[in-house]
């Protein structure tokens, strides 16, 4: 047998497939010490080990066999998968509300790369839709691969390309704008669309996958197809994330761009609204609306559009004993504003009061923002804050450190002005300060606790 069908194997791994005459993409049932498995032979990265074979198992999960475990194999149909999923021409339907899908790469639009067996953005807008079907029964699709990264290469040069693109749709008279990203930081997207896209008339909505679409679990149609009726059929004219609510597949959740935050590396239910409530809640079937006030949709098509982005802002996340030349080192790079991210109400350490005083005079917009993401700054309290405010520091209300990082950006790519950046910063363009947190804005459950569990128990049978 030749070696092209054993893609990826080498070594003992190598040595069964060939004793057994088992090929890659084969149909094989596997006895071994640790029982019987059947399913489909998978490729090895090129990268992984040679005393394991891959088997896809009937659930649709991959399984590991190690080959010292196995006593026989034999191949009882073969057929080579295709992985690519062509592309489809959307269908037209009259009445359908029409919707505009950017796509930028990312875990919903993504498949796996059997050569390394990494995750890799590969599958383009149009072949979302072969993919998943439904789509079609929600609105009339046009799509636009705009970029084709991991949501970490996203940045203000792709910022700037989506703003001025959502900008000429609205132009043309799209009903809503859907935009796949990646998960990691498409949060800072939403926030900066947010500030570069302003009197929306009508919804955008960011949405992605935690789990990729070869993969049983994977919540990327789903969160399409809750996305697709949000930009179509919502009434909320904002800058929105749309992914699951719980972990299951009950809901999904609409969060405000710029009050929204992925809180779990792995958990389809990752974002969450932070010191607000969500703005609705959405199936397929409908939209429930959580707050009660929003901007909402118009017929009109006026849109303002401020593509605007300075490179020259960092955050510096507080830590003790934090030396004053951290911070007299972003200075002398030249960086024109300094996010805090401080400790309890807002605070550092003495020790940077000289680089603080130093860097305020040389011009940096310095704001404070806090490490517990909920609650307020409030330097007014302890003598610290008040010290810290007269040498410059301002604080930042209740933002959330990503979304002051953006804002901050985005304020700079437009004046320098030190009373101007800082009207700009303080007056809210979407709830990214709020005059308060709602009394459910602010829940964590403790798992463990006794009524937790007793709620988690009446809640999850």
């Amino acid at each position: 047998m030749d070696n092209d069908i054993f893609q990826g194997y080498k070594g003992a791994a190598l040595e069964i497939l060939k004793k057994y005459q088992v090929r890659v993409w084969g149909q094989t049932r596997v006895e071994t010490t640790r029982g019987t498995f059947t399913g489909t032979v998978l490729p090895r990265s090129e990268n992984d080990d040679d005393k394991h074979i891959v088997v896809k198992i009937a659930t649709g999960y991959n399984i590991g066999i190690d080959v010292f475990t196995i006593q026989t194999m034999k191949e009882t149909g073969y057929k080579k998968a295709v992985y690519k999923i062509p592309e489809k021409e959307f269908p037209t339907t009259p009445g359908l509300p029409k919707v505009k899908l950017f796509g930028t790469g990312g875990t919903i639009a993504s498949r796996l790369d059997y050569r390394t067996g990494a995750v890799i953005p590969a599958f383009s807008p149009g072949e979302l839709y072969g993919a998943v079907p439904e789509l079609a029964d929600i609105c009339n699709l046009e799509t636009e691969k705009v970029f084709a990264v991991f949501s970490e290469n996203m940045g203000p040069k792709q910022y700037i390309a989506l703003a001025k693109a959502i900008g000429k749709e609205i132009e043309k008279g799209v009903d809503g704008i859907v935009i796949g990203h990646g998960t990691d930081t498409l949060h800072h997207t939403g926030a900066a669309l947010t500030f570069m896209c302003q009197n929306l008339p009508v919804p955008v909505v960011l949405v992605g996958s935690q789990r990729s679409s070869d993969r049983p679990s994977s919540d990327a149609a789903l969160n399409l197809m809750h996305a697709m009726k949000a930009a179509g059929q919502s009434d909320i004219a904002e800058v929105m994330v749309c992914m699951f609510g719980p972990t299951s597949d009950k809901y999904g959740l609409l969060h405000k761009g710029t009050r929204v935050r992925k809180m779990h590396s792995s958990y389809r239910s990752t974002f969450r609204t932070i010191g607000d409530t969500p703005l609705a809640m959405i199936s397929r079937e409908e939209i429930t609306p959580i707050k009660e006030e929003y901007n909402q949709r118009r017929n009109d098509k006026d849109v303002k559009i401020l593509p605007y982005f300075s490179d020259k802002v960092t955050m510096l996340y507080y830590y003790p004993g934090m030396n004053a030349d951290v911070l007299d080192a972003l200075v002398d790079k030249g960086y024109k504003g300094v996010i805090i991210v401080g400790t309890g109400l807002g605070h550092v350490n003495k020790e940077l009061y000289p680089a603080i005083e130093r860097a305020h005079a040389k011009g940096v917009h310095l704001f404070m923002t806090l490490q517990t993401i909920w609650g307020y700054v409030q330097m007014f309290v302890y003598d610290t804050g008040r010290d810290m405010m007269a040498k410059g520091i301002i604080p930042a209300g209740n933002m959330l450190p990503e979304v002051a990082w953006v804002k901050l950006s985005w304020i700079l790519g437009q004046t320098e002005d030190p009373e101007e950046v800082k009207r700009m910063m303080l007056t809210p363009v979407n709830d990214e300060i709020t005059h308060r947190e709602p009394y459910n804005g602010y829940l964590v459950y403790q798992g463990g606790v006794p009524e937790v569990e007793d709620f988690v128990k009446k809640v999850y049978k």
